[in-house]
């Protein structure tokens, strides 16, 4: 085997010379020590119609990267674990990839609630994190920098939210939503701008693990309202659709894309959710990020969390390749250089960013979900979003803006 090694390390070293890529030390066959990341998605739960291609992202990239020699001379090992969208597994998951596995980061946590459980773990294990939770909460944290989040804030997803309602001719706007990290910033968004047009809201928090909920759907229906949002997850939603409907409920019924998803709509009546409008954060569709991520995992229309989990691998590994080391540490301090660097060359992809940084070239990464610009708190800076409407038991595209 070792004599394998040697033939194939001169092989490839002949073949760089001949292709000009010695300027590329740092793309030579992966040896020594695996730089380990870690992904912790849920593959069960509420989030598990989306950890799943998530991971397949990620893979995708570590083994293309892999393929072309690694980061710093060593491969890239991936260890996956699955949340379950519960906060202590999610904790369990993250002690398991800190402690035993010793990753340099963790990437996509989902639900707001085990980001925020995860997230000290990783700052005082000196562990970066990359998340696609969007509680503002999150950002708050005392993270000292190792953590950033591609998903936007739920002040910002509140805003949007109220302004497609009135822009749907609502005056008096309902939320009902479980208890989340997320669920009181969005609500006082939302309601900073209907009331600022006139309007009036009110939120009932409810117990996402009932059976119905007609009772809440009552006191909802009091407030004569003629815009509901529906902030919980797919399993609650779709009981709350069907209570809805039961209601008589015909105004405007606005959730998020992760809840009312082609997997909801696939188990209540076509009747039951026809008409609801879906909110999300939108991928960068046409961009050369995101038609590579659609090559390297077959599907045409990647979700948003899997389009920015796709950035996290990328934007983690520039990192380590500008920092020459694949600490923690050294992710969190070079992630902005390789993410939003003024004046730099744009990238796509982690190889051809392995590439520039060899060249001595600054780095911008513009990503499958948008340029990945992060404030100083490490939220993003911007987002485009994603409208859609439930057409016939099918999600139909209303705009991008």
């Amino acid at each position: 085997m070792t004599e394998f090694l040697t033939d194939r390390r001169t092989l490839l070293g002949g073949a760089a010379a001949l292709a000009g890529l010695s300027a590329l030390p740092r793309l030579a066959l992966a040896q020594g020590a695996p730089i380990r990341i870690g992904t912790l998605t849920p593959l069960t739960g509420s989030g598990g119609p989306y950890g799943p291609l998530m991971v397949k992202a990620v893979k995708a990239v570590v083994d293309e990267v892999n393929a072309a020699g690694g980061v710093l001379g060593r491969k890239v090992e991936l260890i996956s674990e699955d949340d379950q969208t519960n906060p202590e597994a999610g904790v369990r998951a993250a002690r398991k990839l800190i402690d035993v596995d010793k990753v340099s980061a963790i990437l996509g946590t989902w639900a707001s609630s085990v980001t925020t459980a995860v997230a000290p773990l990783c700052w005082e294990s000196k562990t970066f994190l990359a998340t696609v939770s969007g509680a503002d909460s999150i950002t708050l944290l005392p993270h000292q920098g190792y953590l950033v989040r591609t998903q936007p804030n739920t002040k910002l997803q509140g805003r949007k939210f109220g302004e497609f309602a009135l822009a749907q001719g609502a005056k008096r706007v309902f939320v009902l939503s479980p208890q989340t990290p997320f669920a009181q910033s969005q609500f006082e968004s939302m309601t900073a701008i209907v009331k600022a047009a006139g309007g009036e809201t009110a939120m009932l928090i409810y117990d996402d693990k009932k059976p119905a909920y007609r009772s809440e759907i009552d006191e909802a229906l009091r407030f004569k309202p003629d815009a509901i949002v529906l902030g919980g997850y797919t399993p609650d939603t779709s009981v709350i659709l069907k209570d809805l409907f039961r209601a008589g409920f015909s105004g405007t019924k606005l959730a998020f894309g992760y809840s009312v998803n082609q997997k909801l709509l696939d188990s209540v009546p076509a009747d039951v959710a026809d008409k609801t409008f879906i909110l999300s954060p939108s991928p960068a569709e046409g961009s050369k990020a995101y038609e590579r991520l659609v090559k390297l995992i077959g599907v045409a229309s990647p979700d948003p969390y899997t389009t920015q989990i796709y950035d996290h691998i990328n934007l983690v590994l520039m990192a380590i390749a500008i920092a020459g080391d694949a600490s923690g540490t050294a992710i969190k301090d070079n992630i902005r250089k390789v993410s939003q660097a003024p004046g730099g060359a744009k990238i796509d992809n982690a190889i051809d960013g392995f590439k520039a940084i060899a060249a001595k070239q600054a780095v911008d990464y513009d990503g499958a979900s948008g340029p990945c610009d992060f404030t100083e708190i490490g939220d993003i800076s911007d987002s485009k979003f994603r409208y859609e409407q439930v057409q016939s038991g099918k999600i139909a595209l209303v705009k991008i803006a």
